[in-house]
């Protein structure tokens, strides 16, 4: 097969008709031989161009063998009508093999009306009509076959460029998850330790116990965000202790959270209802990284003395967030974030469980944000909105 796609196909059209005419130049007598010679060429050097013009190489095959039966002459080149009809039913639907196949099969019967020996007519004729069939039936499987195949080699190419394309996704949505998290702990944690650190320059001399306490949290800030940081990087080694010492963040971790912004200067009170236990870790993630955000917008858009409240609200099919806050708080504020971050990344975060954020002013005074995730939803079903 390797050395036959070498050969160009009018080589292997031209060997038939080549050994058909030297079969006629080689065996006729001198004076039979112009008539067969010419016959013979007007059957066979047709098929010289049966891959291009199939049909209209098989009307030519057929116009010169019914010359041929008109002139009473028997050659071995009738075979090309049998490789003309292979041909046509090769590149031709079901309708146009038929008729071919019928036209052949017609030529079939004058021949064996003509030139039967002692009358026995019935043996030619089936042995013809088989050699039709059987030419009929190779051209459409090989039509059949070639459809197959190109059908395959398409779906193959759809499946590469969908496997392609679901790739882009996956690389986009990871570069989103990565933003998302390195806005959030890069945001929460160099608030809290700002906020530490005028703490620090307020106590240095007032209060030199408190200051040390404050320092040593804004250590244990730093290193929790290089921790968190690495993590979501994926970089974090499995047989590095602090994957052991800080897992990934999620409801249990709340009241750890809410400790750390008290000791930046935020007052937070936390409430947990119903258990969380069979809340995905995933979710659970996404309840800590929205109670996070919400926190550190008010630990730097609030004056002192503003205090936070956080609810969340655990049930079967899914978890209720909300964090409200005593401070005033500029309306147009959370719109103007960036794309992506802030306000704007919570309701992806949210939107990813079928839930709609709602963020903005209390009618009472203060902001709150407050959203609901759905356990069992995928993302596709949620919107999100603001008020």
């Amino acid at each position: 097969m390797r050395h036959r796609d070498r050969v160009p196909p009018l080589v292997w059209d031209s060997v038939l008709p080549a050994l058909l005419l030297l079969n006629v130049v080689t065996t006729y007598p001198a004076r039979e031989l112009p008539v067969a010679a010419a016959l013979t060429a007007a059957l066979t050097l047709p098929l010289l161009w049966r891959c291009r013009a199939p049909l209209a190489v098989f009307a030519a095959v057929v116009a010169a063998a019914f010359v041929q039966w008109l002139a009473d002459v028997q050659l071995p080149g009738d075979i090309a009508l049998l490789v003309a009809l292979y041909t046509a039913a090769a590149h031709t639907g079901r309708r146009g093999t038929l008729l071919a196949a019928a036209v052949v099969e017609g030529g079939a019967v004058l021949a064996c009306l003509r030139w039967s020996s002692n009358g026995a007519f019935l043996t030619p004729f089936v042995a013809l009509s088989a050699m039709v069939v059987a030419a009929a039936v190779l051209g459409m499987n090989v039509r059949t076959g070639r459809a197959y195949l190109a059908a395959v080699q398409e779906r193959a190419e759809r499946l590469a460029l969908h496997q392609e394309q679901q790739a882009l996704l996956a690389v986009t949505e990871e570069r989103a998850r990565i933003t998302r998290e390195m806005h959030d702990i890069v945001t929460h944690n160099l608030s809290v330790m700002v906020a530490l650190t005028d703490a620090v320059v307020y106590a240095q001399h007032r209060s030199p116990d408190r200051a040390t306490a404050a320092m040593l949290q804004i250590s244990e800030t730093g290193r929790q965000a290089l921790t968190d940081m690495r993590r979501s990087l994926g970089v974090l080694r499995a047989d590095e202790p602090d994957a052991e010492r800080h897992p990934l963040p999620g409801i249990a971790q709340l009241e750890a959270l809410a400790d750390q912004m008290a000791a930046a200067g935020l007052s937070t009170g936390l409430e947990v209802r119903g258990g969380h236990a069979h809340v995905p870790a995933t979710a659970q993630l996404t309840v800590y990284r929205l109670v996070q955000e919400a926190l550190t917008n008010t630990l730097k858009h609030t004056p002192a003395g503003t205090r936070a409240t956080v609810l969340v609200e655990c049930s079967a099919g899914s978890v209720g967030v909300e964090v409200t806050d005593s401070g005033p708080r500029p309306a147009a504020l959370p719109a103007a974030a960036p794309s992506g971050h802030g306000i704007p990344g919570m309701r992806e975060r949210a939107a990813a469980y079928g839930g709609t954020l709602r963020a903005g002013p209390l009618p009472s005074g203060g902001w709150g944000v407050r959203t609901r995730l759905l356990l069992n939803s995928s993302g596709s079903s949620g919107g999100t909105g603001a008020v």
